[in-house]
């Protein structure tokens, strides 16, 4: 019977604990970007934002095709984040840099998001009937963590039942369509 060589082992390791350890990075760089922007400095979660997606594209084996993720997803996110800012729905108290539009703050939130596609949540990219579960998860986890960023105060609520509604159907859109865009574009794997 043939052993693994100890680089198995170790990779064979680092492949298991990857999605853990990366859910605990985008939530780590998911507060640095939150209590940044609520406390006037939102620059500051942005450049650690910016740290922590350099790591990453060093270290996944095709860096374009990661980056033609990241860069597609904040461009669907800064469509989609706009949304509810030019309605009047949530308001952002800092990193506005045009009118109506979503904080760059945002963006560097989803670009982290994005890193986490092909790592966290590649368990969601097959079967194809895990799309509804993704749609779920999204209708979900999209709404509570607006709540939570605007409990630390970088977002209001103009109208929180409303801006909870669109933001758990627009969730339970968006999950899907940017699964689908991780199965297009997976630098990971």
């Amino acid at each position: 019977m043939h052993e693994p060589s100890l680089g198995a082992r170790r990779r064979s390791t680092v492949e298991r604990w990857a999605p853990s350890v990366y859910f605990v990075i985008g939530q780590l760089g998911w507060f640095a970007c939150v209590l940044s922007a609520a406390h006037d400095v939102p620059w500051m979660g942005v450049a650690a934002t910016i740290v922590l997606l350099a790591v990453h594209l060093a270290r996944v084996e095709r860096p374009l095709q990661e980056f033609k993720l990241l860069a597609s997803v904040v461009v669907v996110g800064a469509i989609w984040e706009s949304v509810p800012v030019a309605t009047g729905l949530l308001v952002y108290p800092n990193g506005t840099v045009l009118p109506g539009a979503a904080p760059y703050w945002i963006l560097a939130l989803w670009a982290l998001f994005a890193a986490q596609f092909n790592t966290t949540f590649g368990w969601l990219k097959q079967p194809a009937q895990r799309m509804l579960l993704a749609s779920v998860l999204g209708a979900i986890a999209g709404p509570m963590s607006f709540r939570a960023g605007a409990a630390l105060g970088a977002v209001r609520f103009a109208q929180p039942l409303l801006a909870t509604i669109v933001l758990a159907i627009g969730w339970a859109i968006l999950m899907p369509v940017l699964i689908l865009l991780s199965r297009r574009w997976d630098g990971v794997h």
